[in-house]
C-alpha cells in the first residue's frame, strides 16, 4: 500500500495512534469508569485482531509510526500478546507502547517486552493504600507496586508513571509521588484532571493546574523537551524526569500529532470531540481512506474545557482509551 503521509488542515503531521483494545477493566477508577462497570459489547461489534492489524497497516500508510495500546485495561484482553507482536511487526511502525494499571504486569511484563512493546506507562494516582483502594474501587497498592517493579525488571526502554492531579485527593502527595523518580529509573507525569462525565463527583475543587507541582517542588530543574506533550523537569540527583501535562490550563492542541482508535473500530481525531470515523468491516484500502478523512477532519483545538464546560467526547475514558 502506498504511503500518503497526510498532514491535517493545520499543518500537523499525524504520527501517533492510540488504540483501545477493550473497554473492560479489572479496576473501576472513579474518573474513568462507572462503579457498576459497563455493558459489554457483543463480540461481533469489536474489532477482531485481523481487523485491528489491518487498521494499523492502513494508519502506517498515512504516516503513523508510533502505536500505544490502551483500554480499559489492555492486559485483560486474552490475545494481548499476539496483538502487540502483530502490531510491532507492521512495516513503518517504529514503536509500540502500552498503558496499564499494572495489576497483571508481574506475570506478563517480560512477555510484553518479548512481544515488541518498548515502553510502559503505569497509572498510579496515590501511594496511600486506603486511598488507592478507594479511587480504584477494587485494586491494591501492593499489586500496583509489584507491577511497577516487574516492568523495571523486564527492561523496557522507558517506564513512566501517570498520576492524575486531583485537588483534595492527592495534591498532598505530590512530593511522595515525585520521589519515585529518585528511588527508581522512572518518569513521573502529573496530568491535569480532564472534565469527563465520570469525575463530576470529585467536587468543584478537584481540578488543579499543573503549576501546583511547581509551587510544591520549587527545587525542580527544567529539562529539554523530548518531543512529547509534557513539560519536563527533574529533581536534584533523580534517576528520571517529572513531566507536567496541561490539557486544560495550557493546551497543546497546536502540536497534537495523535489519533485514537476505539475497540469497536472508530477513529477519533480528538479526544474531546464527538466526531468519529468507522473502520470496522472495511477493506484495508477503505480503512486508509477513512484515516485520511479523519486526519483532515482533526479540529484545530478541543475548545474550552472547565468544570462547567464538559468534554464533548460522548464516551467515557475507558471506551476511548487513556
Amino acid at each position: 500500500m502506498e504511503r500518503c503521509g497526510v498532514k491535517d488542515n493545520f499543518g500537523r503531521e499525524i504520527t501517533y495512534l492510540r488504540i483501545s483494545v477493550t473497554e473492560r477493566c479489572n479496576l473501576r477508577c472513579r474518573y474513568c469508569m462507572p462503579e457498576e462497570g459497563i455493558c459489554k459489547m457483543d463480540h461481533a461489534q469489536m474489532l477482531s485482531q485481523e481487523e485491528l492489524v489491518m487498521a494499523v497497516r492502513a494508519a502506517a500508510a498515512c504516516g503513523i509510526n508510533k502505536v500505544r495500546i490502551t483500554g480499559g485495561e489492555p492486559l485483560v484482553k486474552k490475545n494481548i500478546l499476539s496483538i502487540c507482536e502483530s502490531v510491532a511487526a507492521v512495516p513503518g511502525i517504529r514503536e509500540v507502547c502500552l498503558t496499564t494499571n499494572a495489576m497483571l504486569l508481574p506475570g506478563m511484563a517480560q512477555q510484553l517486552r518479548n512481544a515488541g512493546v518498548g515502553r510502559i506507562n503505569i497509572s498510579l494516582d496515590t501511594l496511600d493504600p486506603e486511598k488507592y483502594q478507594w479511587i480504584t474501587r477494587r485494586g491494591t497498592l501492593r499489586e500496583a507496586l509489584a507491577g511497577l517493579d516487574a516492568a523495571l525488571r523486564a527492561g523496557f526502554s522507558k517506564v513512566k508513571i501517570n498520576s492524575v492531579l486531583i485537588g483534595g485527593f492527592n495534591d498532598d502527595e505530590i512530593p511522595a509521588l515525585a520521589s519515585l523518580s529518585k528511588d527508581r529509573p522512572v518518569d513521573v507525569r502529573f496530568i491535569e484532571l480532564m472534565p469527563m462525565s465520570e469525575n463530576l463527583a470529585f467536587g468543584k475543587n478537584a481540578y488543579i493546574s499543573y503549576k501546583r507541582v511547581l509551587e510544591v517542588l520549587p527545587e525542580l530543574e527544567e529539562m529539554p523537551a523530548d518531543g512529547g506533550v509534557a513539560k519536563l523537569y527533574r529533581l536534584p540527583d533523580a534517576q528520571g524526569n517529572i513531566g507536567l501535562i496541561s490539557p486544560i490550563s495550557a493546551h497543546f492542541c497546536g502540536t497534537c500529532n495523535r489519533l485514537r482508535l476505539t475497540s469497536d473500530g472508530r477513529i477519533k481525531p480528538c479526544l474531546h470531540s464527538a466526531e468519529e470515523y468507522p473502520v470496522k468491516g472495511l477493506s484495508e484500502e477503505e480503512m486508509k481512506k477513512q484515516f485520511e478523512v479523519a486526519i483532515l477532519g482533526k479540529p484545530e483545538w478541543h475548545g474550552e474545557l472547565s468544570r462547567e464546560i464538559r468534554s464533548r467526547a460522548a464516551r467515557s475514558m475507558n471506551q476511548i482509551g487513556g
